[in-house]
């Protein structure tokens, strides 16, 4: 078991943010921490690395309890850039974790290396973009190597370049073995990287394998909407009409199917849009009364 967070809460004052958060991660994998703004992603991932106590509840981290210090040799937080210092270099950072952690200089520039910060690694960090900072971040969290790696909002404020050269990284670091936690408001970049997610909502958990509801839609405009709908449901493919256009979800994303069953009855095809539903489509039913849009 890599973590195991069992029944965790935490109030501040009358507020209870946290009400018997439960999941475990087994296995190396990427997962998702989703929730609107104030509903405790933060609180959270601190309490899990033990920057904040629980009001109750027990979490273990690879056998050990959370606070047990020894966990950190194994796990890693990647936190915001406010915890940088603007006057220390990147590699000053660096080797403040190598000392801790009694790391070989050669390790420090082979991470170095791995996240693409060798050309600004020796650059005081008040010189650094965003974007160069949070890739420093990076290489401090998994410089030792870490089973487990959690990040907090990773992907704020990184330009496009920056967020898939990050993207990049994480999904290296998962097929090498590291299991990773990260909280983000960027579902697009969400549904790139895993489809594994825990929705935060009203101090609850909801924990869902996207997988089951990733489905691909086709809007299509034909000459003959009605002949083309009994067609394709007498193929067995679900088609729902608004406003004279076909709706066609697969999960499959079999368009070819579609596209030669209506040939076969010289069904002309004037336009199609094809569009994925992902973490978006169900953050939006899961949090409808935040967000006033229901699908």
């Amino acid at each position: 078991m890599i973590l195991s967070v069992k029944d965790i809460y935490k109030s501040y004052g009358k507020e209870q943010v946290l009400k018997g958060i439960t999941f475990d991660i087994e296995e190396p994998k990427i997962i998702a921490l989703v929730g609107p703004n104030g509903s405790g992603k933060s609180t959270l991932l601190n309490i899990i690395t033990n920057l904040l106590p629980s009001d109750k509840g027990e979490i273990t981290v690879l056998g050990k309890s959370n606070r047990n210090s020894n966990i950190f040799r194994d796990i890693s937080f990647m936190q915001d850039h406010t915890v940088l210092y603007d006057y220390l270099t990147g590699y000053d950072h660096l080797q403040f974790i190598g000392d801790v952690q009694g790391l070989p200089k050669r390790q420090l520039l082979d991470t170095a290396d791995q996240i693409g910060i060798t050309s600004y690694l020796n650059k005081k960090v008040k010189n650094y973009s965003l974007g160069m900072k949070q890739h420093l971040l990076l290489a401090m969290a998994v410089v030792n190597k870490p089973k487990l790696l959690i990040l907090d909002e990773p992907l704020n404020g990184l330009d496009p370049t920056s967020a898939i050269r990050f993207r990049e990284l994480l999904v290296s670091l998962h097929r090498n073995g590291t299991a990773i936690l990260l909280s983000s408001h960027n579902l697009a970049e969400i549904d790139r990287v895993t489809s594994s997610i825990l929705f935060l909502k009203n101090g609850d958990l909801i924990q869902e394998d996207m997988s089951e509801f990733e489905q691909v839609r086709y809007q299509l405009v034909v000459s003959d909407w009605k002949k083309a709908e009994k067609a394709l449901v007498a193929a067995g493919i679900p088609v729902e009409i608004v406003d004279g256009r076909l709706h066609v979800y697969r999960r499959d994303a079999a368009l070819d199917v579609i596209l030669h069953e209506l040939e076969q009855l010289d069904i002309v095809i004037e336009d199609i849009e094809k569009k994925v539903f992902g973490s978006e489509e169900r953050y939006r039913k899961i949090f409808s009364e935040q967000t006033g849009v229901v699908l």
